[in-house]
């Protein structure tokens, strides 16, 4: 998932931990109170929020993952202090986020017990997302305060299963789950995920390890609804997994390591992040990255606001920021993701800078029509679902 396309911005691995945390005990932890139905650990809507300081104290504090905002030279984060500079409102800016679970482990005592969460907003993934709203530890959004959200939010991602409307989430930035391959090293196209399973891929492929990561892409090669997806869909796609898993076949289950994999040569094929082909292909212009046939998965990177958070519309003004099309497009040049911002393109089409005129023409940055036709959005793994899935997914990749 990270990227770039110039050579003097380096590769980092931020989010090697984010996409491909493997789902350990704090998740198993969440569906756990909550199919028990520990009272607990739901919070109800009337106790989510406190009186919001926003009016009197021109602050909010802010947590992301590493390397996922706009840098300068200096370290300054220009998109960062024109907000400042524009609300006198004072962001305190914390790269605190390292694994979805560490930090759902971290902030989850501090929101079951409805203390004080020590930050404004979070940047988490969808898949994740989904825990915070089942168990009831976020806020809903007031829409007055988002008005750039509502022009300028890809349709695509506006109405996710876990979070219809986007009532308690909007997203940070996107990506897609597909194939990356090395041409050259294989001497064809792939077209399908089903492409994987070719004999002469034996002992070259990886999948990921994680879950969530891995398991929307291999039910799409069968034909399921990944918006809709049952269980039986799931196993179906497992008990392939198993079977290659039991010839040989898949040469490992990764985190975003299968990078270095690629890059190598130690595999010629995988599952694979939209954000790293950017750079993969930046530095070896023989991997490719497609989006399958039959489809790939689409995700995104969520703001939210925690319950009880104390600078509530404060936040919502700096999520609006980012919604203006000259920020998201300057954002968008910097982390080199699918931008939430459709319009963004045009900003950076017209910049009469070559590189990010560039940008605008990149498929994996801002996907064409027929490449948004071959995207699905996979619905979340529910709490019921979770401890039966986990266990034979755990089973088949030794993790």
């Amino acid at each position: 998932m990270p990227s770039s396309t110039t050579p003097t911005r380096p590769h980092n691995s931020r989010t090697i931990r984010r996409r491909s945390a493997l789902g350990g005990a704090a998740l198993l932890g969440a569906g756990t109170l909550t199919g028990c139905g520990i009272p607990s650990a739901y919070v109800a809507e009337d106790r989510r929020s406190v009186q919001d300081r926003s009016d009197r104290e021109q602050r909010l504090a802010f947590s992301n993952w590493t390397q996922y905002i706009d840098t300068d030279d200096q370290g300054h984060r220009p998109t960062l202090d024109a907000f400042t500079e524009r609300t006198g409102i004072a962001v305190t800016y914390t790269e605190d986020i390292n694994d979805n679970d560490e930090f759902f482990g971290k902030i989850s005592p501090v929101l079951t017990q409805g203390a004080d969460p020590g930050r404004d907003l979070m940047v988490v993934s969808d898949w994740m997302a989904g825990r915070y709203v089942s168990l009831g530890w976020v806020q809903a959004m007031d829409r007055a305060n988002l008005p750039n959200v509502t022009a300028n939010l890809d349709p695509q991602l506006a109405d996710p299963a876990f979070d219809p409307g986007r009532r308690r989430s909007v997203p940070w930035q996107s990506g897609i789950t597909g194939i990356a391959y090395n041409r050259k090293a294989l001497g064809r196209e792939l077209k399908s995920t089903a492409d994987l399973w070719a004999p002469d891929l034996k002992g070259r492929v990886t999948l990921f390890a994680g879950l969530d990561e891995a398991l929307g892409l291999l039910m799409l090669a069968q034909g399921a609804d990944v918006s809709r997806f049952g269980e039986d869909d799931a196993h179906r796609a497992m008990d392939t997994v198993q079977k290659m898993v039991d010839t040989g076949h898949i040469r490992r289950f990764t985190g975003n390591d299968y990078t270095s994999d690629l890059a190598s040569g130690a595999a010629v094929a995988c599952q694979a992040y939209s954000g790293d082909a950017v750079q993969l292909t930046a530095q070896n212009p023989d991997i490719e990255f497609v989006v399958p046939q039959e489809g790939g998965e689409l995700w995104a990177e969520s703001l939210m606001i925690p319950n009880r958070a104390r600078h509530k519309r404060n936040a919502e003004l700096l999520i609006d920021h980012y919604y203006q099309p000259e920020v998201a497009a300057e954002l968008a040049a910097f982390v080199q993701y699918i931008c939430p911002v459709p319009a963004a393109r045009e900003v950076l089409a017209a910049s009469g800078d070559k590189d990010k005129a560039e940008l605008a023409e990149n498929p994996l940055l801002f996907p064409t029509d027929e490449m948004r036709a071959r995207l699905h959005t996979m619905r979340d793994v529910t709490s019921a679902e979770r401890p039966e899935l986990h266990k034979v997914w755990g089973r088949i990749t030794g993790v």
